[in-house]
Parts: structure tokens; C-alpha cells; sequence
């Protein structure tokens, strides 16, 4: 006959067992979650430059951009929310890659669905467009979404808008006041 002891061993190694089984089918369901799982991003466009004035020894600027991106596709079991953040790109003579974050939002997985279609127009920037020189004017800019999924369990993932859809414009060469 086994004892108090055998029979416990039992069942906790038997437990341990279905929980490593679980854990292994939901690191299998998240194979190509890159792939599947993007947001539809319809458009995002520079809407108007509003001012880029010189402050403080640094370039400053300022602009409203379009919005319409549905992240509902972005959205499944594993998903508690998406930090979701438009970066401004461009390139100058002090440093070859510049990336500023000027407009981010959390969409969170209980949220109702019309609050993971995110359509706006003339959206006014968060954080300024401030470059560490007095080096903004005449430079190609480059508007991209990124987003980043936070899971429930496992790792993080982040996706970015594919670099043939993304918006690009010059900003003038000549400081712009507000308008």
C-alpha cells in the first residue's frame, strides 16, 4: 500500500505536469504573432506644420497630423493592451538617425470596440518635435505608427507601419510661427 507521502508526490507532479502541457500550448499559439496580428492602419498624415521656431538654443516644432487605424485586429486572448505611438523620423548632421515620439495612446483589451478604432483628424502633436541642435529646418521627416503588444503572459512584441505606407514631407527652411 503507498503511503500519505507517495500519493501526494503523486498528484503535485501530476499537476506540475498539466501546468508545464498548458504552458507549452500557449507559447505554440503565439508562433507568427507577428504576422497575424497587425493593426489596419488606414491613414496618417501631416495635417499642418504649426510652428517650428528656435527655443532655448533648439529647434522646436510643432504640427497636427490625420489618424484612422482600426488595432481591433491587433486584439486576442493574450493581449491585456496596446501602447500604440507615432514617431517622427529624420536625419541630421549630428546624429544620421533621429526618432521622436511626438503622439502616443493605451488601448486596452476591455476597452469597447469603438474605442479600438482610433479615427481623428487635425490631432495636435503630444510632445514637441525637438531636435538637440538648432538642425529641424530643410530636414526630411518621416511619420510612422509603432505599436506595442502587452501581453498576458509571455514576451512582448512590437510592430511598426510598414516604411512604403509611411508619410514623409520637408519642413521649410525658414522658421514658421504659430499659426
Amino acid at each position: 500500500m503507498h503511503t500519505l507521502w507517495v500519493r501526494l508526490n503523486a498528484v503535485v507532479f501530476f499537476g506540475l505536469s498539466a501546468l508545464l502541457g498548458l504552458s507549452v500550448l500557449a507559447a505554440i499559439s503565439k508562433l507568427g504573432h507577428g504576422t497575424r496580428h497587425k493593426p489596419v492602419i488606414r491613414k496618417l498624415k501631416l495635417n499642418k506644420l504649426r510652428s517650428l521656431k528656435p527655443q532655448g538654443g533648439v529647434d522646436r516644432a510643432l504640427l497636427s497630423f490625420d489618424i484612422d487605424v482600426d488595432l481591433t485586429p491587433a486584439f486576442h486572448w493574450n493581449i491585456k493592451q496596446l501602447f500604440v505611438y507615432v514617431i517622427a523620423s529624420y536625419e541630421s548632421n549630428k546624429n544620421p538617425k533621429n526618432e521622436v515620439v511626438v503622439w502616443d495612446k493605451i488601448v486596452q483589451a476591455i476597452d469597447p470596440p469603438e474605442a479600438k478604432k482610433i479615427k481623428q483628424d487635425n490631432v495636435f502633436v503630444k510632445y514637441a518635435l525637438v531636435d538637440q541642435a538648432n538642425d529641424l529646418r530643410g530636414k526630411d521627416v518621416t511619420l510612422y505608427l509603432v505599436w506595442d503588444h502587452m501581453p498576458l503572459t509571455g514576451f512582448m512584441f512590437i510592430g511598426q507601419q510598414e516604411p512604403k505606407s509611411r508619410t514623409r514631407f520637408t519642413l521649410p527652411l525658414q522658421y514658421v510661427q504659430s499659426t
